[in-house]
């Protein structure tokens, strides 16, 4: 169950006052800018579910009316909010790197928008769920989400009696899970000119060869999770005879197991405890994607594996220089972005919406993140804070 993750009077007196003069300074109305700050002050200081009912109890009966109604029937618009909570992170905690990440909200019937029902590998259970990609930024000591795309599958987007009734826009069309992250990216990362560093990618649906392509196109270097057998052609001298035939990743780093070497890395298990330094195995191998011919761009499949361990627990494919060592950074960057989602941003009610509007979720979904975004400042972060 959620708790209130920080003290109301801490929230109000410092990181919820300086990020939200910035963040709602894109909405004309000073109800609404009222309505912003309650409802974030709501996501971080209401126990249990935070939804509207509940956060509503702390102020009193009328305020659920009103802010039902700034969350689910308003017609303000989320993308300007994001992007100012985007600028405001970015010049707090410079990104070394963003992360696309998954985020799957379980969910009973059929109504809220984007529901279906999926086969999770993770779960080896068939799930009822919404699923959406986040983008998150990760500097030295804060990561925080700053846009999400809601993925709707084709039920949703041929049914016209569905759109209707969540009000999803008529220019939001069919598109894989992978196109999802690829959007997402487009829409945040590229569309707001944010610093080109390097996008982490851990989706199983995601195809890791279009995830670079798209992501290079928009000027974003890319390190993309491997799942399964992806075909790659080796090229790479360290492996002279292996570059005949299409071989899969997995093919590839087991013909690569004496190219391992061991490197540091460092493991975060909680907010609250200090990283810890472990080893890893690592091994670097120049490929090709199928159809990118003799003169198309390099790419090395690297394999990250624990010692005493046989095969490769985890593989990437990227096309950033001295990929051992980049990846090993940017794959532990990934794995900060999951504990946080765990010990933060659902803690402030990101998956809580109960709607079925798809402009409600998008707007929850924005001021969770910067509920997030409070939370881990007022612990984190005050002399960042003091410094901007």
């Amino acid at each position: 169950m959620s708790t209130a993750l920080i003290r109301p009077d801490a929230v109000l007196g410092d990181a919820l006052d300086d990020l939200g003069t910035e963040l709602f300074a894109t909405l004309r109305r000073c109800d609404q800018r009222r309505r912003g700050m309650e409802y974030i002050h709501g996501l971080l200081s209401t126990r249990g579910r935070k939804s509207i009912r509940n956060m509503a109890a702390l102020k009193g009966s009328s305020t659920g009316q009103s802010l039902h109604h700034f969350i689910c029937s308003s017609t303000w618009d989320w993308i300007p909010v994001r992007r100012s909570l985007a600028g405001y992170l970015t010049r707090l905690a410079p990104p070394q790197a963003y992360v696309a990440r998954l985020m799957t909200i379980p969910k009973v019937g059929r109504h809220s928008v984007g529901v279906s029902r999926y086969f999770s590998v993770d779960e080896g259970q068939a799930l009822n769920a919404q699923r959406a990609v986040g983008v998150w930024g990760v500097g030295d000591t804060i990561t925080a989400p700053f846009n999400w795309r809601l993925y709707l599958p084709q039920t949703w987007i041929k049914d016209g009696l569905r759109r209707n009734q969540a009000s999803i826009p008529c220019e939001v069309g069919p598109e894989t899970l992978g196109d999802c992250v690829l959007t997402a990216c487009r829409e945040s990362l590229a569309a707001w000119e944010l610093p080109a560093q390097p996008v982490v990618v851990d989706i199983e649906e995601a195809d890791p060869v279009a995830t670079v392509r798209g992501l290079r196109a928009m000027g974003f270097p890319a390190v993309v999770r491997v799942h399964g057998d992806l075909p790659l052609t080796v090229h790479d001298p360290a492996l002279t005879g292996h570059g005949a035939h299409l071989l899969t990743a997995p093919e590839i780093m087991q013909a690569a197991r004496a190219l391992f070497r061991p490197m540091a890395r460092l493991k975060t298990v909680s907010r609250s405890l200090p990283a810890v330094r472990r080893t890893a195995l690592v091994a670097a191998v120049g490929v090709r994607a199928p159809g990118a011919g003799p003169g198309g761009a390099p790419l090395s499949l690297v394999g990250v594996n624990a010692p005493g361990r046989r095969g490769p627990a985890e593989m990437w494919l990227t096309d950033l220089p001295h990929p051992a060592a980049s990846v090993l950074r940017f794959a532990d960057a990934a794995r900060r972005v999951d504990r946080d989602f765990d010990e933060v941003t659902c803690r402030v009610g990101i998956r809580d919406y109960v709607g079925r509007s798809y402009g409600g979720w998008h707007r929850h979904t924005t001021l969770a993140s910067a509920a997030h975004a409070v939370a881990v400042l007022s612990t984190a972060a005050p002399q960042a804070r003091q410094a901007s």
